[in-house]
């Protein structure tokens, strides 16, 4: 069976090898089926579609809607390497599973518009379905309403053109969307579980998501919570994709 390609941006090692694992973990993936890329390490290398059963893309410390000139020389790089990779992505349709960083980057594709105004804090968000959704396959199984990871500073404001909406909460109206048939985005953080965002709430206590000196209040409002329905999208996808 072919692998996946997990592309990621984290910096820090700790936020990243924990990431990777909770892919291969939610994903039910051995290592040798998820081939990772970080990309704030070096450019990204030519993506043969032919050696892969599809493409993740974990989540990211950038924010796609901020001012160009606010973003560093990295984050530039990595921006352009990726949207020029989805529009090939979504022009074959071809397998794709974007989490939090994947509503950042596909949601700006054909009149999409990601911006500030939907933007949720670090926090145990409630999810709802949208009408007819539960008929895709990668949510199958997956309840009505359901308690997801989500953090994040920019949303969907705007989907892009032919984009199906698939979930949403309260505050932000496009917590999951898809394109074609084959391409996914997810603002909540289906490889995410209690561990996971305590760590990344500490590696990224400076980063702008809370006044650092309330981490430990962050930490204590996300302990406790059932969110077991956002890893069964990744493990379907996997199922789905994976032949």
């Amino acid at each position: 069976m072919k692998p996946f390609l997990l592309l990621a941006t984290r910096a820090q090692d700790k936020a990243a090898d924990e990431e990777y694992a909770a892919f291969l973990r939610f994903g039910g993936l051995e290592p040798g089926r998820l081939h990772r890329v970080r990309l704030e390490a070096g450019p990204l290398p030519a993506v043969d579609f032919a050696r892969y059963s599809g493409i993740i893309l974990g989540g990211s410390p950038f924010t796609a809607s901020d001012p160009p000139e606010s973003k560093s020389g990295v984050q530039l790089r990595v921006e352009a390497e990726l949207m020029d990779l989805v529009e090939r992505v979504t022009a074959a349709d071809f397998p794709f599973l974007g989490a939090c960083y994947g509503i950042g980057t596909l949601g700006r594709l054909r009149g999409g518009q990601v911006d500030g105004r939907f933007g949720e804090p670090i926090s145990a968000v409630d999810v709802e379905l949208a009408d007819g959704a539960a008929a895709d396959p990668l949510l199958a199984g997956v309840p009505q309403r359901f308690k997801a990871f989500a953090g994040h500073k920019e949303a969907c404001s705007v989907l892009p053109a032919g984009a199906v909406r698939l979930a949403g909460s309260a505050a932000c109206p496009v917590h999951m969307f898809r394109l074609g048939s084959n391409v996914y985005a997810t603002q909540f953080h289906p490889e995410l579980d209690e561990d996971g965002l305590v760590t990344r709430i500490s590696v990224y206590r400076h980063a702008g998501y809370f006044p650092p000196d309330e981490a430990d209040e962050v930490v204590a409002s996300v302990r406790g919570h059932q969110v077991h329905a956002p890893q069964l999208i990744l493990r379907n996808f996997v199922l789905h994709y994976g032949s």
